[in-house]
């Protein structure tokens, strides 16, 4: 997979995205991670890639030359997104259908944002990771390459990670144990050591469905509320 990303600010990027899973996997081929400084394109001598807005306001606006010409200097992978407040929000669902592609591109805002012709002209789309603001797009990139990029096959360990764990069914992921089997008086739950691989199964599912009705229920509604079936799973292990 092939990722491009636009930043004034590379210095912000490269280091997070040479360590961990994300390093291995550039070192290893697996991903094909370029981080492209606006400033490079630049015609001045000071590489500005900023001016005041027309109309008057406060704050400085990223301008269209630096950009149009760092991406048409590239040909990056498309689509390309902007990072910035108005833009879809990116989910887990959104993170894996970009992990079935080939490659994506992201722009990095910054300042009072971008001038309006790199949106209408240049760009794909627009993400948002969230309804706060950020200084600029750098944040949002990392999070946004990571989730996207560690659902690529080779670039986590064990595979079935990925398939198992929070917003990939729609739920939150059921707690987790390890050694030792009692901590300060707080027992593993028997379940996980009966060796009873099916009741562990219904087990876990029971836990996920009972976890995210207590802190999301947002996201149970969203998949057409418990079934009967949910609902003989949690009294099964009184949690109805």
């Amino acid at each position: 997979m092939r990722v491009d990303v636009f930043t004034c600010l590379p210095q912000l990027l490269e280091p997070a995205l040479s360590e961990s899973l994300l390093g291995k996997a550039r070192e290893s081929g697996v991903l094909d991670v370029k981080v492209h400084d606006l400033r490079d394109h630049t015609t001045d001598r000071h590489r500005s890639v900023d001016d005041t807005p027309f109309g008057g306001g406060p704050g400085m606006v990223l301008a269209p030359d630096p950009i149009f010409r760092a991406v048409e200097s590239v040909n990056p992978s498309r689509p390309l997104f902007l990072l910035g407040p108005g833009g879809r929000r990116f989910d887990q669902a959104m993170a894996a259908e970009l992990a079935a592609g080939a490659g994506f591109s992201l722009l990095c805002g910054r300042y009072e944002g971008v001038d309006e012709r790199v949106r209408e002209h240049l760009v794909d789309d627009e993400l948002s990771i969230g309804d706060f603001v950020l200084a600029g797009g750098e944040v949002a990139a990392f999070v946004v390459v990571e989730a996207v990029t560690r659902l690529v096959p080779g670039v986590m360990g064990n595979e079935a990670s990925a398939e198992d764990e929070s917003f990939g069914q729609g739920l939150l992921e059921y707690p987790h144990y390890t050694r030792p089997a009692e901590f300060r008086g707080w027992p593993v739950p028997e379940v996980l050591r009966s060796g009873d691989h099916g009741r562990v199964a219904r087990w876990r599912r029971a836990q996920s469905l009972a976890r995210t009705v207590d802190r999301r229920p947002d996201l149970v509604a969203a998949r057409g509320g418990m079934s009967d079936e949910d609902r003989a799973l949690l009294r099964e292990f009184g949690l109805e």
